[in-house]
C-alpha cells in the first residue's frame, strides 16, 4: 500500500485500511459552514509489514494558507518515512518535520501548522507532537495509557494542576497555540517508546475532536467494538456536540480529523 494523504478533504464517511499488522480507520472534513478550503489533514503511511505512520495535522486557522501548510508537512512525512522502522523511523520523522519547518518559513507566508505523529514499530509505538493536535492511547476496559499534552498556555496550565479539566475545556484563550511547525523556535516533543497491547485503541486528532468532547469520553466512544464502529461513533458524537451549543457540554464548530489504529490479534 502506498502512503494515503488526506488533504482539504471533504470525507463523507470513516475509511478504513490495513497498517502495521493491524488497521487504521481515517477520517477528515471541514467545519460544515466553511466556504475554504478543510484546513485539517490526515496521513496513513505504510512501512513494512510490522511498521507505518499515522498523523493529523492542523493549518493555523487565521493564518494565511493553513490548509497549505498542513499538506507541505504531511508531504514531508510521506516522503521521508515510508518503509522505515526502528530508530530510523525516528531520525526520519524529526527529518521530515525539520525539512517542512523550514520549507514554510522560506515560503514567507506567515502559515503554520500543528502535527501529531504515532510511529508504529510492531508491537512498539512513538509518539511526536507540536501543538494541540492530540495522540491518545487507550486500552480495551478504558485506561488511559497514554495523553498528550497541548503545547498552549491553558494545556501547559492544566498540566501543572493550575487549571481542572472543566476549567480548561472552557476557557476562553483554549485556541491559543504556542509551539507549531513554522516557527523559528518549533520543537517537536517525543514520547518514550510505549508497548501496545493487540486491543489498544490508538487515536490521532485535531482541537475538532477534543474541543469538542473530554478524554473520557472518546476513550469510551472508540475502546470497544470494530474500528469502524468505532470511528462512526466518534464522528456522530463530534458532529452532536458542534451542531448544537450546549451550556454543560463543549461545543466549537471547526474543521475535524482523526486517525484510529489497532494491531491485530
Amino acid at each position: 500500500m502506498k502512503a494515503r494523504l488526506f488533504l482539504e478533504a471533504d470525507m463523507a464517511a470513516p475509511e478504513t485500511m490495513p497498517l502495521a499488522g493491524g488497521e487504521a480507520c481515517v477520517f477528515t472534513h471541514r467545519r460544515q459552514d466553511r466556504e475554504t478550503p478543510n484546513e485539517d489533514a490526515a496521513a496513513v503511511i505504510p512501512g513494512d509489514s510490522d511498521c507505518g505512520v499515522i498523523a493529523v495535522a492542523d493549518g493555523l486557522g487565521g493564518q494565511p494558507s493553513g490548509n497549505l501548510a498542513a499538506g507541505l508537512v504531511l508531504r514531508h512525512l510521506a516522503e521521508h518515512v515510508d518503509g522505515q522502522h526502528g530508530d530510523d523511523q525516528r531520525e526520519a520523522v524529526l527529518t521530515a518535520l525539520e525539512l517542512a519547518n523550514e520549507a514554510i518559513l522560506s515560503g514567507g507566508q506567515g502559515s503554520a501548522s500543528t502535527i501529531a505523529v504515532l510511529g508504529i514499530d510492531g508491537n512498539t509505538v512513538r509518539a511526536y507532537h507540536a501543538g494541540d493536535s492530540t495522540i491518545l492511547i487507550t486500552g480495551q476496559r478504558g485506561r488511559l495509557k497514554y495523553h498528550s499534552m497541548a503545547h498552549s498556555p491553558i494545556g501547559y496550565a492544566e498540566a501543572a494542576g493550575m487549571l481542572d479539566e472543566e476549567s480548561a475545556m472552557f476557557h476562553q484563550e483554549r485556541y491559543l497555540v504556542s509551539n507549531m511547525v513554522g516557527t523559528t523556535d518549533m520543537r517537536i516533543e517525543i514520547s518514550l517508546p510505549l508497548g501496545l497491547a493487540p486491543c489498544d485503541t490508538v487515536v490521532v486528532a485535531s482541537d475538532g475532536v477534543f474541543d469538542n468532547l473530554y478524554p473520557a469520553e472518546v476513550i469510551d466512544l472508540v475502546r470497544t467494538g470494530p474500528l469502524a464502529v468505532a470511528a462512526s461513533r466518534l464522528l456522530n458524537r463530534c458532529h452532536e456536540r458542534m451542531a448544537a451549543a450546549d451550556h454543560n457540554n463543549p461545543h466549537k464548530p471547526d474543521d475535524l480529523a482523526f486517525v484510529l489504529y489497532r494491531r491485530g490479534r
